[in-house]
């Protein structure tokens, strides 16, 4: 049994047994440990820094949002980790300010709300760049295996509303059938058929953007937050008939 295997069967039981759950958490706590430093740059201290407890909690979400449709699950835990780690830092950063926000600064008219205000807005979107980066460079190494690039995904882009309509009626049916995400990564071939028959999309149009699909179908396997919020926002306004 492939290691990986081994821990998708303990990540299931621990979903059923939260006797199992603190288990899988005890053993994995040296993960755990490693993927806060990664974030903090740094060892984290036991019970003086929070975001620790924080990337606990996240791997216990992990374990109750994981499916295999998501792929490996501990490139799952390490991107939710992350991602509660910077929500995290954001909160804290909004609250560990008690000066008043009016209070001037220096002998201009610039109050130190003013100051607080760019500081913040420069820290969330540096960490903000950092996740995006991370689940980008994440995205590319998988698309690898199926010899699917960015650019060929942009290239492969539907031009036309009702088909990117389709695409996405398509997208949605994977999405709410994820034994189709998970015979994807299993074949490394888009499951055409069983995505034709099940959505209604004609057979040619998932053939023609054939790239483009997988690139979709993968951003919903493996906790790609931070792009699949990017992409709902890109196909909110398309319609689906």
């Amino acid at each position: 049994m492939s290691d990986e295997h081994k821990i998708i069967q303990q990540v299931y039981r621990a979903k059923e047994n939260i006797q199992e759950a603190d288990w899988l958490i005890g053993t994995y706590m040296p993960f755990i440990k490693a993927e806060t430093a990664k974030y903090l740059k740094r060892p984290p201290i036991e019970g003086h820094d929070d975001e620790l407890s924080i990337a606990m909690i996240a791997f216990h979400e992990a374990i109750n949002g994981y499916s295999r449709a998501r792929g490996a699950f501990l490139k799952y835990a390490s991107m939710l980790i992350r991602s509660r780690l910077i929500d995290y830092s954001r909160k804290e950063r909004r609250h560990s300010h008690v000066i008043s926000l009016d209070a001037p600064v220096g002998e201009e008219d610039t109050v130190f709300g003013e100051i607080l205000a760019d500081e913040k807005d420069f820290h969330e979107e540096a960490a903000s760049r950092d996740a995006t980066r991370a689940e980008i460079e994440e995205l590319t190494q998988q698309m690898k295996v199926f010899d699917v690039s960015l650019s060929d995904v942009a290239d492969n882009c539907p031009k036309q509303q009702r088909t990117l309509a389709a695409c996405r009626r398509a997208l949605q049916y994977a999405s709410e059938n994820t034994e189709l995400l998970e015979e994807l990564l299993r074949t490394k071939r888009l499951p055409i058929g069983r995505l034709s028959a099940g959505s209604g999309v004609e057979r040619k149009t998932l053939e023609r953007h054939r790239k483009y699909m997988i690139a979709l179908m993968l951003i919903y396997t493996n906790g790609f937050e931070i792009i699949r919020g990017h992409l709902k926002q890109v196909l909110k306004g398309v319609a689906i008939r």
